[in-house]
């Protein structure tokens, strides 16, 4: 049960991932954009 609940939380989080970002460059500038917050937060 825990198993299916994850997969279906990173099902629901990709497609409003994508559905934020109508073109693949705006996707990949959405994921510019988290690795450099996931930087910032790494290095405090």
């Amino acid at each position: 049960m825990n198993r299916l609940l994850k997969q279906i939380l990173f099902i629901s989080l990709l497609a409003a991932a994508l559905s934020g970002c109508n073109t693949t460059r705006g996707f990949g500038e959405d994921l510019q954009h988290l690795g450099g917050a996931i930087e910032r937060v790494a290095n405090k």
